[in-house]
């Protein structure tokens, strides 16, 4: 069978929903199946090729709007040409991701005229932040407009956790599932653990037995970067340190006024990223962003690194209670403070969760059980 993917970001852009698209559809391949991506043209990059796992790209002219993070598709004869060659595959099922898209307005669309099967895959729990309350109210009236639309195409509509289910009914349409967001642990724990892993203190100037907290995603007001270095440097901590490994609009204004202990790593290679959470202490998130299920949470357990975060998308369905891992109500610096203090000096506590949050993503967040409840619903 042929399965198509539709994400309008695809790496090499970085993110969450980029990711989630390529191990489904490097794994959709490793089954004995075709995949297709399609995407959004990226400079220098052809708008057609067949990348080294097997998976055929496609890349539609788009406007890039929002400095790129919302591209809009380009008519004109390229758009013909290159949607021709597309159509012209033998799809058989069809995964859409992010509902709000024009791409993916377009893909319900001929998914419907041509009666090829499809869903959607959210990964959001609130409305796309645009910048200002007028923009931010303009773009959620937008949302609802492309939800009528998308629900017109009767696609079944799924979640990568059980939060973005909920925000699906926000928009008045009846989840069918969740299609969570996972990793390979094996994988993950063999970049984490490589002959050549670098060895963070030492990078870092630090001593051997310095203890590690980590950010690890972007660098934006969003993630509660800010209000953890604040918290941090409050807590005060002998023989911790802080890393803050990721890039984004908000790291320049960080580095002017950065507290000691608290080393901005800037953008990290992803072996070089596991290797760091392998290394930590503690993983921590303060996001007040509207996650869907970061990616970072499922590393971070893959790593053996106990998590401390606010409560949010798929935060519930690994860390069901304290034992797991720690969820704050909020970004209160003074709360935050505290947590670090107890994660940090709880070493028991600490071993635990790394335990069974290791275990929990086993049995239910691994792309080998998102793949195979993939091909049961396209029927593969």
């Amino acid at each position: 069978m042929t399965i198509c993917f539709f994400s309008a970001q695809y790496l090499p852009t970085v993110g969450g929903v980029e990711r989630y698209t390529f191990n489904l559809a490097r794994r959709v391949v490793d089954a004995g199946h075709s995949a297709i991506v399609v995407t959004s043209a990226l400079p220098g990059l052809p708008e057609f090729e067949t990348d080294e796992h097997g998976i055929r790209i496609y890349r539609l002219p788009v406007w890039p709007l929002m400095n790129g993070r919302f591209p809009v598709l380009k008519p004109g004869r390229a758009f013909r040409s290159l949607a021709k060659q597309l159509w012209a595959e033998p799809i058989g099922f069809c995964i859409i991701n992010t509902r709000f898209y024009i791409s993916s307005l377009y893909a319900a669309r001929q998914c419907k005229k041509r009666a090829i099967p499809a869903i959607v895959v959210d990964h959001s729990t609130g409305h796309l932040p645009m910048g200002n309350s007028l923009l931010n109210a303009a773009g959620a009236c937008y949302e609802h407009l492309a939800a009528v639309w998308l629900k017109a195409c009767r696609p079944r509509f799924f979640g990568v956790s059980r939060a973005v289910c909920r925000w699906l009914e926000h928009f008045g349409i009846k989840p069918a599932g969740q299609l969570y967001n996972a990793v390979d642990p094996a994988e993950v724990r063999a970049l984490a653990h490589a002959p050549d892993a670098v060895d963070w203190r030492a990078r870092l100037g630090l001593p051997a037995d310095e203890k590690l907290v980590v950010f690890l995603g972007r660098v934006i007001p969003e993630k509660g970067v800010a209000e953890l270095i604040e918290a941090f440097a409050h807590a005060e901590l002998t023989g911790c340190s802080l890393v803050v490994a990721g890039d984004g609009p908000l790291l320049a204004r960080l580095r002017e006024n950065c507290p000691p202990k608290v080393h901005l790593a800037g953008a990290v290679p992803y072996a070089q990223a596991m290797q760091l959470l392998a290394q930590a202490q503690l993983y921590c998130l303060p996001t007040y962003y509207a996650e869907g299920f970061p990616t970072t949470f499922l590393e971070a357990a893959a790593c053996g690194c106990p998590i401390l975060t606010t409560r949010t998308g798929g935060s519930d369905e690994l860390l069901p209670d304290e034992s797991y891992g720690i969820q704050l109500d909020g970004v209160d610096p003074q709360a935050l403070t505290a947590a670090l203090k107890r994660c940090l000096t709880d070493n028991a506590w600490g071993a635990t969760a790394a335990r069974k949050t290791a275990a929990r993503l086993e049995e239910h967040f691994t792309w080998e059980a998102v793949t195979r409840e993939l091909l049961r619903l396209a029927g593969a």
